[in-house]
């Protein structure tokens, strides 16, 4: 099973991912990409543009703050608890006057994450910049990347996030199960 599990991880994330953020960004008609954790951050590994006329620039290379992204918020409810705390014992940074820089209300926010699984990012990193996103498994369940939504908050409303958090939720499952992640919960049987 370990080794499976390797091999597995060693497969190109970007190539097994491309198809699914393509439908993705197609069926949410926003900018759909992928995030993975480099040190404190999130260092986005691909994105595919959405289908309308105002489109967000590419992410593509950019390192973001784990604590107002969406990704960021994947990849650290799903860290390891003892990284997760470190993470939350140092001081955030403020945005917007929507970054969450408490630790417990960040804290608060994660536990949230876990629960419903996907985050969002309300104009936290960016004024008019929404986002949500899903994590990534790999076969042996842990969280290796965040799939992610974003669009202008002129389009991308706080009513949108619950449908769109669902979905990006579907195509991050997709991913995990071209990853070898098979969610138990979901097994018949």
């Amino acid at each position: 099973m370990r080794l499976a599990g390797a091999a597995m991880s060693g497969l190109d994330l970007v190539r097994l991912a491309r198809p699914i953020l393509e439908t993705l960004a197609e069926r949410a008609r926003e900018a759909s990409n992928l995030g993975v954790r480099s040190g404190d951050d999130v260092v986005y590994v691909d994105q595919i543009s959405g289908s309308r006329s105002i489109v967000t620039v590419s992410w593509v290379g950019r390192r973001t703050p784990m604590h107002c992204t969406s990704n960021g918020k994947v990849l650290l409810a799903f860290a390891e608890d003892t990284d997760r705390d470190r993470v939350l014992g140092e001081p955030f940074e403020r945005y917007t006057d929507h970054t969450i820089t408490e630790p417990d209300d960040l804290r608060h926010e994660l536990d949230a994450v876990r629960r419903r699984g996907y985050a969002q990012a309300l104009e936290e990193l960016e004024e008019g910049l929404n986002a949500v996103a899903a994590p990534v498994r790999q076969a042996d369940g842990r969280v290796i990347a965040a799939l992610g939504v974003s669009g202008p908050a002129f389009r991308m409303h706080a009513v949108d996030v619950p449908r769109l958090g669902l979905l990006t939720a579907e195509a991050a499952q997709a991913v995990s199960r071209q990853l070898g992640y098979l969610d138990r919960g979901r097994v018949a049987g």
